[in-house]
């Protein structure tokens, strides 16, 4: 990829060589966050822009708030990998990727930082204006590929992004007693918790066995919408944030 002009005005260029075209001339109508997961910004962003890596995204943000385009959102970035949403699979045809510099699970999970975050919020505000993308299709890495991936992870603040009109959330359900299903349950009320995260857009097989895959989807909901706890067990306040949240989905006319 050669120079470009940024769609994003307060971006800088560094172009990657690691794009294509998107899938029959798909528009992006998706928005998905990442974190890097390596030790350094500087690491992550060279990385992002070696042939070598086969991987790359639309922008990067370092910890100090500086956002970097890497390519034109009309290409196609390889940032979502092996994935899946309501049933669609060529995640990279259909959306936007932003990486955000943070190490990550492998090292504790730093929280990310006020001024990284205040520029992933202005960014995302005005990728989402120019994209129309609808909120409840501003994701999380891990919301699309829930058994390879946990990023950004539970410390992303993903009310604080909601407060700011960005993504789709609810005010989760406190944490506490009642039933619960976990892996090696089955029967009718699996099957049901397993069609709410499918109408959702989890990619969960509907068969009322709650197997690895489902136990995966449901940390992946916990990061993202109730991680106050990430333990892949459905309790009753996961339940119920999850019916708020498909209950708060806008209707189709």
């Amino acid at each position: 990829m050669s120079e470009f002009d940024p769609d994003y005005k307060s971006a800088r260029v560094r172009p990657s060589p690691n794009c294509g075209e998107r899938k029959d001339g798909r528009k992006p109508d998706m928005l998905i966050l990442h974190y890097t997961g390596m030790p350094t910004a500087e690491a992550a962003l060279d990385w992002l822009c070696t042939e070598q890596s086969q991987v790359s995204s639309h922008y990067f943000v370092d910890e100090a708030g500086t956002v970097t385009q890497l390519l034109p959102e009309s290409t196609r970035a390889w940032h979502a990998g092996k994935s899946c949403w309501k049933g669609e699979t060529d995640i990279n045809s259909a959306s936007i990727g932003i990486e955000i510099a943070n190490p990550g699970h492998e090292a504790g999970s730093p929280p990310f930082e006020t001024v990284q975050i205040q520029s992933v919020i202005a960014l995302c505000r005005d990728i989402i204006e120019r994209n129309a993308i609808p909120a409840e299709r501003v994701l999380a890495h891990s919301d699309i590929a829930p058994m390879r991936k946990q990023d950004p992870g539970e410390k992303f603040p993903w009310g604080l992004l909601h407060q700011e009109g960005i993504g789709h959330w609810v005010e989760p359900l406190p944490v506490g007693g009642g039933r619960f299903f976990q892996e090696g349950d089955a029967g009718q009320p699996v099957e049901a918790l397993q069609t709410m995260l499918a109408l959702y857009g989890y990619a969960v097989l509907v068969d009322g066995a709650f197997n690895a895959e489902t136990a995966a989807a449901i940390r992946a909901f916990q990061r993202h919408f109730r991680p106050e706890r990430v333990d892949g067990i459905a309790d009753a306040s996961t339940i119920g944030t999850l019916h708020k949240l498909l209950t708060a989905l806008p209707t189709v006319a």
